[in-house]
């Protein structure tokens, strides 16, 4: 059933989006770590926009996750897999033509967004790097969306397992009616996608419940940040996501 917004629960995951806004403030923000604001200066154009956004929203979502205010919250250095404070929580984050989105749970989990028009050459894409399955039910099909989630699917996983691209992309196998094997038998992990604001958001995420209707994430779309990027509690936005499917990753045959 299509979910709304507006309520969650902290034992399974979460998801947080807004949209970014472009511009930077002269005096940045206070709550910005060193590593960020290092991170910041490296960068130019839309992608200083695209950052600073980015680091506010993980600040709003581990704030309401971990029921702290945001201004105490921040991530780890580096790629922001973790919560430095609070402790415990894991995450993920992805950005796309002006969305970020954040996922946040107790256990190791990788999020992808892509707007749900985009049209690569993706029969190139999926000859390359698919594994003989894939491209037989795909190409039958010829749906460029059917692509698209597949993609995200793989690109969540490998950020959920914690590897890069070259050489990973067949160990999640998408087969026909989006059966799920990967090559991780000794955890359980499940995914889900929903269709959200125009993008397609896929979430992989380890869990020792079986249960797929009790693991359904919540989808929280937020207002965007203000343009001082203070981080007084954002307000969610009355917005509809609708689920696309929802798997167990099996172990690889």
């Amino acid at each position: 059933m299509p979910g709304r917004s507006n309520d969650y629960n902290p034992e399974t995951p979460q998801i947080w989006l807004c949209h970014q806004i472009s511009s930077v403030p002269d005096s940045l923000p206070d709550w910005l770590t060193a590593f960020e604001r290092d991170s910041l200066a490296k960068l130019d154009g839309p992608r200083r926009g695209e950052y600073l956004s980015s680091r506010w929203l993980i600040r709003q979502g581990l704030g309401k996750s971990g029921n702290v205010p945001a201004e105490q919250c921040f991530p780890v250095d580096g790629r922001p897999i973790a919560s430095q404070f609070p402790v415990g929580w894991h995450m993920s984050l992805s950005h796309s033509q002006g969305l970020n989105a954040v996922a946040i749970g107790p256990t190791p989990l990788g999020i992808d967004v892509e707007p749900s028009q985009r049209k690569p050459d993706w029969q190139g894409v999926a000859k390359r790097w698919f594994s003989p399955v894939e491209q037989e039910w795909l190409l039958r099909a010829n749906d460029p969306y059917n692509f698209l989630q597949v993609w995200t699917l793989k690109e969540a996983w490998l950020k959920a397992t914690r590897r890069g691209i070259a050489g990973n992309l067949q160990t999640l196998e998408v087969r026909k009616d989006f059966e799920l094997y990967g090559d991780q038998p000794d955890r359980q992990w499940q995914s889900c996608g929903c269709y959200v604001e125009g993008f397609l958001a896929t979430l992989v995420y380890q869990t020792n419940n079986p249960d797929l209707e009790a693991n359904w994430p919540a989808v929280t779309l937020l207002e965007p940040p203000p343009e001082d990027y203070s981080l007084a509690p954002a307000e969610p936005l009355d917005t509809i996501w609708d689920p696309l499917y929802h798997r167990t990753i099996r172990a690889k045959r």
